[in-house]
């Protein structure tokens, strides 16, 4: 699942550079920055189910030499330099599922006031509003929860627990405010016409990636909770 490898000329790779044999757990990996050499690089796109504005890729590297001089950072620890960026990762995916997940419920908020049946909007009828208003309190919660991460983070204060815990109620209000947004629409909700359709395409990125729910949910009972390790 390597981004933009369509197009790009240059490639992030985290490579072993010490014989496993000779090291313990991660270490012996380096990180480089290297040109994209297609000769040694075969590139396939994944056809996908949303997210069509960026390609996704499967990349098969076979002889690709790196000259030492593309190494970021000192060599074996690679790993380090990776897992900084996980934080911040989980957290701008957690900010575009709160994003996601408001613009659905405002097209169900909006359809909902329009839309008249027996001669009165159906955003009238509590089984249409109270669903909805679900929605905007998981949303505005984990979007604190983001806002909370964000801040330990720019302090560079340890903020796992939240980062994880930011994109787990992120995309989970996301995914549920997609779905009531067709529910709402009725029919039409599975026309693109509506949008809305789309949308739920979409909450499905921020659900499995970068990482599982169920992996957050190890890593808070672990690591917060004092929990035996389950796997």
């Amino acid at each position: 699942w390597i981004s933009t490898a369509q197009v790009a000329n240059k490639i992030l790779l985290l490579a072993r550079t010490t014989p496993v044999e000779e090291c313990s757990g991660t270490e012996g990996l380096s990180l480089f920055y290297t040109d994209l050499d297609r000769s040694t690089v075969e590139v396939r796109e994944i056809d996908k189910l949303g997210r069509k504005c960026v390609d996704s890729n499967q990349v098969f590297i076979d002889g690709l030499r790196i000259p030492v001089e593309d190494r970021v950072g000192e060599e074996g620890k690679g790993f380090s330099y990776i897992l900084h960026g996980l934080n911040p990762e989980r957290i701008l995916i957690a900010s575009e599922a709160v994003g996601l997940g408001r613009a659905a419920l405002a097209r169900a908020a909006g359809y909902a006031n329009e839309r008249e049946v027996f001669g009165r909007p159906i955003g009238q009828n509590q089984g249409i509003q109270h669903p909805l208003a679900q929605s905007w309190m998981e949303l505005e919660a984990a979007h604190l929860m983001v806002q909370k991460a964000a801040w330990l983070y720019d302090q560079h204060a340890p903020c796992a627990a939240e980062a994880n815990a930011a994109k787990y109620l992120a995309a989970e209000a996301c995914y549920h405010a997609c779905e009531r947004a067709i529910f709402t629409h009725g029919g039409m909700g599975y026309a693109k016409e509506y949008h809305v359709e789309r949308y739920l395409r979409e909450s499905w990125i921020p659900r499995l990636a970068p990482v599982s729910p169920q992996l957050i949910l190890c890593f808070i009972a672990e690591k917060v909770l004092g929990l035996p390790k389950s796997y």
